[in-house]
């Protein structure tokens, strides 16, 4: 009987595509995959370790493994991914219940590091963080209907808060054909929305001289019989050109949804994030995609309480989302991280008054959301069917509007099977999400 291997898959989608990898090497490999933990023989966990948040959850599980370990109901720990990578061997001692260590760099070696912890041999790989990307298999855990297709590793940016490149390492594109090729047999086996994910999507392709950059790529994947939307995470404000913007608002497949990361709009605090560009640059680039793509939705994510954050700075950051009307926002109260320039600057906002202005940003973004969803009411928009809600007791689904686990969706009545699009007609809303009825007509 084959040992059975669970694996939990903490933080973003980038790390979700690291364990979809996983997932297919043990199991090529002959190993017997498990929804649970609880029984099984090896449990792998990849984590973040993004910011406090993220480390925190990640160490719980890790804990409550322990528990199932020690109780003879779980065998072996292997902890991968940022926060196993940022951490290193000083993790494996911290938690000795760990049973192998895997950094960025060596999660294509899960086979080998399970082989080993199954012969009672503690293990701690860290390859190089900075290699070209490894193109592996993987088994596609999310859907039905779509997918993440990652385009690039690591990030060269060098924001002031943030870790990704000292974990993740430098920005590195696949080759356009490996992405094409995968993006091609995705289609094949019926995603019909491809969901770029890269730190930086922008910057696709300027790492790999006479390879095409982001504009030529969506061209190709745009040409893949079968896929039907496009959606891009995430464009940074200051690499958009204007064949970039033309070619999001020519192509019908490409959703008009775009990710673009601002964090802040104070020149200051811009300066302070060694973020390029200014916010009058921001606002500008707000107004030129809003006038050249017709109907786009913007979402952003933004830090309060960066150091030398002052009520002015934060009273313009507001002034601004009043003034810009963007439909979708994340907030982040900061968090100091080790290792960055941000955590050694002076003039530090109090944690609790950061976390106060993170909320006061959230409750102005929610009355501008619900406005933008109650705009919607008496449309009928393309919907991508993912199933079943029992709460609601109807089918669910997401419109353009809606990336998948960080906006609302949409609850209708219907027969379409899930993934697959339907024409919904949007009736109200309710708490972020459209509810809605299939229009006649069935499945699109």
């Amino acid at each position: 009987m084959p040992n059975t291997i669970a694996l939990i898959s903490l933080g973003c989608p980038k790390n979700l595509v690291d364990s979809e990898q996983m997932l297919c090497l043990l199991a090529e490999a002959g190993y017997e995959l498990s929804e649970t933990a609880d029984g099984a023989d090896v449990a792998v966990v990849n984590t973040c370790g993004f910011i406090d948040a993220a480390k925190s959850e990640a160490i719980d599980i890790i804990l409550e493994l322990a528990e199932l370990k020690n109780a003879g109901r779980l065998k072996k720990i292997i902890v991968t991914g940022c926060m196993a990578q940022r951490y290193g061997n000083e993790f494996a001692q911290e938690l000795p219940e760990v049973d192998a260590v895997l950094g960025i760099g060596s999660f294509g070696e899960i086979v080998q590091a399970v082989e080993a912890v199954l012969r009672d041999e503690h293990v701690c790989l860290f390859g190089d963080k900075n290699a070209p990307l490894r193109e592996l298999p993987r088994i596609v855990t999310t859907g039905p209907g779509w997918a993440y297709l990652r385009i690039a590793e690591g990030c060269s940016n060098g924001c002031a808060y943030c870790v990704i490149p000292s974990i993740r390492g430098k920005y590195r594109s696949r080759p356009m054909n490996a992405v094409v090729s995968e993006a091609k047999a995705l289609a094949d086996s019926g995603v019909r929305e491809l969901i770029l994910v890269a730190q930086d999507v922008t910057r696709y392709g300027t790492d790999l001289p006479g390879q095409g950059k982001l504009p030529e790529l969506l061209t190709e994947l745009a040409a893949i019989e079968g896929v039907e939307w496009i959606r891009l995470h995430y464009l940074y404000p200051d690499a958009f050109t204007d064949e970039l913007i033309d070619k999001i608002a020519s192509e019908p497949k490409i959703v008009k949804y775009l990710d673009i990361p601002l964090q802040h709009i104070n020149d200051d605090i811009l300066r302070r994030m060694r973020r390029r560009g200014t916010g009058q640059e921001l606002r500008t680039l707000i107004k030129t995609l809003r006038e050249r793509i017709p109907g786009v939705v913007l979402r952003t994510s933004l830090i309060t309480g960066l150091p030398g954050e002052g009520e002015k700075e934060f009273e313009e950051l507001c002034e601004f989302l009043q003034e810009a009307r963007l439909e979708r926002a994340g907030v982040f109260a900061y968090s100091p991280e080790e290792g960055t320039p941000a955590a050694e600057m002076p003039d530090r906002c109090d944690t609790e008054e950061a976390e106060r202005r993170a909320e006061l940003i959230m409750d102005l973004q929610a009355r501008i959301m619900d406005e933008f969803c109650e705009s919607r009411i008496g449309q009928t928009l393309k919907v991508l069917c993912e199933g079943y809600d029992e709460e609601h007791g109807c089918l669910w689904g997401r419109s353009e509007s809606d990336s998948p686990d960080i906006d609302g969706r949409v609850f209708f009545e219907g027969s379409c099977e899930p993934g697959s699009f339907a024409q919904v007609f949007i009736e109200e809303t309710e708490d972020g999400d459209l509810i809605g009825t299939e229009q006649t007509g069935g499945n699109i």
